[in-house]
Order: structure tokens, then C-alpha cells, then sequence
């Protein structure tokens, strides 16, 4: 049995829809918390149900349906506008604005530290393993 990509994302939608709702209205964990524990719970029960029923083919099934996706182009292309947008709606600007110069420092500062640090760590450890890179 093979699902169409159409069907995977019906799938995909209505069992994200399901278990948002479940985790709302009963678990009452924080969103990306309850989506991810019930995703694993699902996943065992899917692993439990194959290893106790292993005629339905249900991994079979998945790895098929899952290997017809191009996740490149559907998180790049498809997803991470949405996720982007979805992120920016709930920034708090007044927050943001009063944290300017942490902000700031950070992005400047803790970029060139980084740097700095990455480069430092890449030149001897390539020396390290008889690569010379130039330290600049």
C-alpha cells in the first residue's frame, strides 16, 4: 500500500490538528512539549503495533510514504515561511526594544568571539591531524 503525497500531508495535518487538541484540552503541556511527547508516543505504539502485528506491513508502509518526501524543498520552500511567521507574531517589541544594547552586544560581539574561537579551534586541531590551514 502506497499513500499518495497528498494523503501524507491529510495525514500529517489531521494528526497534528488531533493532537494539538488532545494536548489543550487534556495534558495541558506547553504546545512544542505535549506535540513532541505525544509524537513519541505514537511512534512506540506504531513500533509496538508492528512488532505484535507484523503482516500489516505497517513499517513498510511509512519508510514508503516517508521516502517519497523531499524534505529539503519542503522545509525550505513549504514550512519555514509559515514557521518564520508564525515566530515574529508573537515577538514583543517593547520587550525587544528595552533589550536593544544586549541585543546589540550579542550579535556583534558574540558573533567575533565565536569566530574567533571556531577559527582558533579549526587551526590547531587541523594541525593536530597534519593539515596546515592558515590561521587567517
Amino acid at each position: 500500500m502506497t499513500l499518495s503525497l497528498f494523503e501524507i500531508a491529510a495525514l500529517l495535518l489531521a494528526l497534528s490538528g488531533f493532537f494539538g487538541w488532545f494536548n489543550h484540552t487534556v495534558l495541558k503541556l506547553p504546545h512544542t512539549i505535549g506535540l513532541l511527547v505525544m509524537a513519541l508516543v505514537a511512534s512506540v505504539a506504531l513500533l509496538a503495533l508492528e512488532y505484535a502485528f507484523p503482516a500489516l506491513g505497517i513499517t513498510d508502509t511509512l519508510q514508503a510514504a516517508i521516502g517519497q518526501i523531499d524534505f529539503y524543498s519542503t522545509v525550505m520552500e513549504g514550512m519555514l515561511a509559515f514557521l518564520l511567521f508564525a515566530g515574529a507574531l508573537h515577538v514583543d517589541f517593547s520587550f525587544l526594544r528595552s533589550q536593544a544594547w544586549a541585543i546589540g552586544l550579542m550579535a556583534s560581539l558574540g558573533v567575533m568571539m565565536s569566530t574567533f574561537i571556531v577559527g582558533t579551534g579549526l587551526y590547531f586541531l587541523s594541525g593536530i591531524f597534519g593539515m596546515q590551514v592558515p590561521f587567517i
